[in-house]
């Protein structure tokens, strides 16, 4: 019999400035950090153990000693087998097409081992190869077991076309083949956007008497809403039911979370309502999605409702969305909302950077001295370390009272905490002194402590700069960097002296 796939040998091989900052409130840059890759070498020895650990042995047997010794030997000459197995596998230039071809034939168990290895050595695209070969070395591993089963490893791995070379020849061998199958395909197909394909293979299914379950239409829906093409996702639906497949409450949970994604709200609740008449239940990934698009439009009423719904199902949070919840109670000045923002997040996420700015912004928006010295007691009792966020949330509250002797205090007690100034604090200084304040000896400590030639740093929470905005300093900053040209701005690194004097060139602060 003919092979699917060309045999084709390969060489196994193992793998083994600017400043800038950005949110929603400014555009600075800062320079990047790159973050090392694991080793490759690491994770092989690891997974050493994990692909040939041998089974468990069976309980001991008294009535023959022959046979109790049979089931200790066996399992552990097994597992030597596919010990060295590995070990060969692992060694520079192996090639495992080669060394099936020298060994004739493999086990179940040693082909399916060095499939895993394949996969987690990142070279699934030998797997059909491989699969080819062994499987017509013996013809009753031509099963729907074992293609389903590669089948299936393919799609995972994103080998989409070797997934349906391998589904075409499975069924030009006259296996069955089931809805689950089916669905594999053309959810690997939707995924990549290849929705022609995956149609295709749909209306394939219902020539062969084979019926689309919901699962099959959620794969396709799921995969619109990924290419953010919702027409498609309505039209899909209309023809789930037109084919008799009753949407299930997977299916409309399913919608809300895309159409949240989308941003599209009406749609959002439409399909709620639907749901809320069919009295069907909402998953937590739904509520969270509903909670998102709400946050991400203001509206605060409903965003509460289900913030409350999230809470209760105990759920964690991401942090991108509880600063998004607390944006939305700046923006309507209900800052002490953010203390209990706070306070719900503590028992789940613990005494996090997060909750400290949470509760201390909630004092500070509120211009309360003996709030926000409330908190400062509190983490002082916990042994919590001052960092750039918290300094300066106080620093702007003061500054904003025109509190100068408070925020004297802060500038020199903040280099005594072990914090350094970052472009906020900077920023606060400078405007300090556009209202009266002498910050030159703030400034001349700074410079004493060479803080003024090091790489400008943003080490504060956004959500400070969205409940006090930028200042004047900030603002300069952005004007001076912006009015350079492309190539000045990515080759200069730029340190807080830099910015000073961009900022004061031509007395234009």
């Amino acid at each position: 019999m003919e092979s699917v796939v060309k045999l084709q040998y390969s060489h196994c091989k193992i793998a083994h400035t600017s400043w800038s900052f950005k949110h929603s409130n400014t555009h600075l840059r800062f320079p990047k950090t790159q973050t090392p890759k694991p080793s490759t070498t690491t994770t092989l020895s690891l997974c050493h153990a994990h692909f040939f650990s041998p089974s468990p042995l069976p309980p001991h047997k008294t009535s023959s000693s022959t046979e109790h010794t049979t089931l200790h030997v066996e399992p552990s000459h097994e597992y030597h087998k596919l010990r060295a197995l590995l070990d060969i596998l692992m060694e520079k230039d192996c090639c495992p097409l080669q060394l099936l071809r020298d060994d004739g034939d493999w086990t179940i168990d040693q082909f399916w081992a060095v499939i895993r290895f394949l996969i987690h050595a990142s070279r699934p695209k030998e797997i059909l190869q491989l699969f080819d070969i062994w499987r017509n070395i013996e013809k009753s591993r031509i099963n729907e077991f074992n293609y389903s089963k590669i089948i299936g490893l393919l799609v995972e791995e994103d080998l989409i076309e070797e997934a349906v070379v391998c589904f075409q020849d499975m069924k030009s061998q006259g296996l069955g083949l089931s809805v689950e199958l089916y669905n594999t395909i053309i959810h690997g197909l939707s995924r990549n956007g290849n929705f022609v394909d995956a149609v295709h293979f749909l209306n394939e299914m219902k020539e062969m008497n084979l019926a689309p379950d919901a699962d099959t239409y959620d794969g396709l829906i799921e995969a619109y809403g990924k290419y953010k093409m919702y027409d498609e996702m309505g039209m899909c639906l209309k023809k789930m039911r037109l084919n008799g497949c009753s949407p299930d409450y997977i299916t409309y949970n399913l919608l809300i979370r895309e159409f949240a994604h989308g941003g599209l709200l009406n749609r959002v609740e439409r399909v709620y309502q639907s749901m809320v008449s069919r009295r069907m239940d909402l998953q937590v990934p739904t509520l969270i999605a509903i909670l998102e698009v709400y946050a991400k439009f203001g509206i605060l009423e409903k965003m509460e409702v289900f913030y409350r719904r999230v809470l209760n199902s105990r759920a964690i949070l991401k942090e991108d969305l509880i600063k998004k919840v607390a944006e939305v109670y700046i923006e309507n000045y209900m800052f002490s909302k953010l203390e209990n923002l706070g306070v719900d997040l503590s028992p789940r996420f613990g005494q996090t950077d997060l909750v400290w700015c949470l509760r201390l912004l909630s004092h500070a928006g509120l211009l309360s001295r003996r709030g926000m010295n409330s908190i400062i007691l509190e983490m002082e009792g916990k042994s919590v370390p001052w960092n750039a966020t918290v300094a300066n949330i106080m620093m702007l509250a003061y500054l904003k009272m025109k509190d100068f002797t408070r925020l004297r205090s802060l500038f020199s007690q903040s280099l005594t905490r072990g914090v350094d100034p970052d472009i906020i604090t900077f920023g606060i200084l400078f405007d300090a002194n556009r209202i009266g304040y002498d910050g030159s000896a703030t400034l001349n400590t700074w410079r004493k402590h060479g803080i003024l030639y090091k790489a400008v740093e943003m080490n504060t929470d956004p959500l400070v700069i969205t409940t006090f905005g930028k200042g004047h300093f900030l603002r300069n900053c952005e004007a001076a960097y912006s009015s350079l040209e492309p190539e000045v701005r990515e080759k200069k690194t730029w340190t807080y002296q830099d910015l000073i004097d961009s900022v004061f060139k031509d007395n234009q602060y």
